[in-house]
């Protein structure tokens, strides 16, 4: 089974609908290895906070449902315990290189990097725009997921 973990800022837009794209492109394929997707934030309200309700209302649009109720903040041991840690913006992946520990950095990619043609590109946050920015990063979402579960089943083989 491959352990991914989707990062943000905050948990409660991009790396939830990275989670939740990722989850249902998974479940949809008719075969393929095993996949556990979460989701955390490097700096999330005390509790937690719900999903945005636009990522939400986003998602609805296209059909994504269910999904985890509250954010979380990563933790120490998500180091050792997802095969992949995947940031969705390059801040967030430099404050991951100085979280994690050096035996775990191979682990950290910028999310994008998965997807056909956006290497070394980000997810852009839509928390202070409009619908828009939520469907631009749900486009994106669902760009990283295709190409992420590709690669896996390749390393998987037939």
């Amino acid at each position: 089974m491959t352990r991914i973990l989707f990062v943000c800022l905050a948990n409660i837009c991009r790396s939830p609908m990275a989670q939740r794209v990722t989850e249902a492109m998974a479940g949809a394929r008719p075969a393929g290895p095993p996949l556990r997707a979460e989701s955390a934030g490097l700096h999330v309200a005390r509790g937690g906070a719900p999903p945005d309700p636009r990522a939400l209302a986003a998602l609805k649009r296209r059909g994504y449902t269910g999904g985890r109720v509250r954010s979380r903040e990563i933790r120490s041991e998500d180091f050792a315990r997802f095969d992949l840690i995947l940031a969705m913006d390059r801040m967030v992946l430099g404050e991951l290189a100085q979280l994690c520990p050096a035996g775990e950095r191979h682990k950290l990619e910028l999310f994008l990097d998965h997807a056909e043609g956006r290497r070394g590109q980000e997810v852009p946050d839509p928390y202070f725009g409009g619908a828009e920015g939520f469907e631009n990063v749900l486009d994106l979402c669902e760009a990283g997921a295709r190409g992420l579960l590709s690669e896996i089943d390749l390393r998987a083989g037939p």
